[in-house]
């Protein structure tokens, strides 16, 4: 079987009497296919980093989750389709059971991709059988569950370009993923023949927000994980948020001017981790002959000062602010700022990079709210006044990852659009640099 192939196993549709929810269901399993198309076979095992997962791991695991949480409880007659694929493909789970370790992942051969993908098959068999018009009664027992798993895959599609590029990175040979249907151009530095001029980068503006009692927190209104409720009231003092993200040329001013051995800028957590990684630049930055190039799934390109700057961690980005002078947003800031509709450069878009211009459907007063990069916040990872995680394994899904996180907001140019909303709360250790993770700044308002 050919790699091609694998990417276009058969897919199983729904019957004409099944409702919308289906045809949703097998549009989000196709585009986890379609993105993995471009691949080689070998792309399939690697895990360069614990933080990340063989791509072959991300189409099991997401089949687990349907085959785990609804179709083995649930649906009369289903078999699973592997005894130990339970073992395997739980991530974080105790309540399920045993799980194979997460920095063992890129260790297993076997099963081969062509059973994981015979496995998608089967879980999307199974499925389909719960779309059947009799099945209606138990399709809206398990509606809830289901919409979840369809947001978890949602995630695990963004997940596998990223720990995909973080491994692409890793090659001296610099892969492309695939070419964008839009290329990413440095027109602004001749395609890199000359180094970069920091100081191309736009000028701020700020807008203003006064003092005053905001609601916080999902409506109720459509889908939302469980850590974007409650809703409730927060007060805030009057603060400015910038109009745009931070640029690549304006970062590189902080670079320029040695912000990354300037430990009066750091974090104390943040100085120990630059120095024992040796952080001297965004990660995917590279400096050859005075040119400054950097890594994309398109493969290496010359630095956009234009384009936001991505993939720095919280510590990069707080070293920043505090250099320039700013700090970063509080998550609650960022969520009463945010109210332009949802619009940028998202995975359908196909960049799979941070564009130098924004989206036309983007509309101010602030900018790039949402695409491009996430965008990290001042604020710890917590759960809102009144949080209660769900009961049973699901329970598991955000609420115990509430500590030693930052919130990130937003969303990115490999998140699906769907997927962003205003009041999504990403999370990740403050060190983490393998996402597709920018910033923007704020400052206290002066009266």
């Amino acid at each position: 079987m050919t790699v091609q192939s694998l990417g276009r196993a058969p897919l199983v549709t729904a019957s004409n009497g099944s409702s919308e929810l289906a045809a949703r269901y097998f549009a989000v399993r196709r585009w986890t296919v379609q993105i993995c198309e471009p691949l080689c076979i070998e792309d399939y095992v690697i895990q360069s980093t614990p933080d990340a997962s063989p791509v072959k791991w991300h189409l099991a695991h997401t089949s687990w989750f349907f085959e785990t949480f609804i179709l083995v409880p649930h649906l009369p007659g289903y078999r699973p389709f592997h005894p130990e694929f339970g073992v395997l493909f739980n991530s974080y789970y105790n309540a399920v059971g045993p799980r194979w370790p997460r920095v063992q992942r890129g260790l297993l051969s076997r099963p081969t991709v062509a059973e994981v993908y015979a496995y998608r098959v089967h879980v999307d068999q199974g499925m389909a059988r719960l779309f059947e018009p009799d099945k209606k009664d138990l399709l809206e027992r398990v509606a809830s569950t289901l919409v979840l798993g369809l947001n978890h895959e949602q995630q695990h599609q963004e997940l596998i370009l990223t720990d995909l590029k973080h491994a692409l990175a890793g090659n001296p040979l610099h892969p492309a993923y695939r070419v964008p249907a839009v290329k990413c151009r440095g027109s602004s530095i001749d395609d890199g023949k000359r180094t970069l001029d920091s100081r191309s980068a736009p000028s701020t503006d700020w807008v203003p927000f006064r003092a005053d009692v905001y609601a916080i927190g999902h409506e109720g209104n459509g889908f939302a994980f469980d850590n974007e409720s409650p809703r409730h009231n927060v007060y805030l003092n009057g603060f400015r948020m910038a109009t745009g993200l931070v640029t690549n040329g304006e970062y590189m001013a902080f670079l320029e001017d040695g912000g990354y051995e300037r430990p009066e800028l750091w974090l104390s957590d943040g100085w120990t981790v630059r120095q024992g990684q040796g952080w001297t630049a965004p990660l995917y930055w590279d400096c050859t002959q005075d040119q400054w190039q950097v890594m994309t799934l398109g493969g290496l390109q010359a630095l956009d000062p234009r384009e936001p700057v991505c993939h720095v961690s919280f510590y990069e980005a707080d070293a920043y602010a505090r250099w320039i002078g700013a700090r970063l947003p509080l998550e609650t800031e960022w969520e009463v700022a945010a109210t332009a509709p949802i619009a940028g450069h998202f995975l359908e878009s196909e960049r799979f990079h941070p564009a130098a211009q924004r989206a036309p459907d983007d509309s101010g007063p602030l900018l790039r709210l949402y695409g491009d990069v996430w965008q990290w916040t001042g604020s710890p990872y917590v759960g809102y006044p009144g949080y209660t995680p769900p009961t049973g394994a699901l329970g598991e899904y955000n609420g115990k990852f509430m500590c030693n996180q930052m919130v990130l907001r937003g969303a990115s140019c490999v998140t699906p659009r769907s997927h962003a909303r205003r009041t999504y709360r990403n999370f990740f250790p403050p060190d983490a640099r393998w996402q597709f993770s920018g910033f923007r700044l704020a400052r206290n308002s002066d009266h």
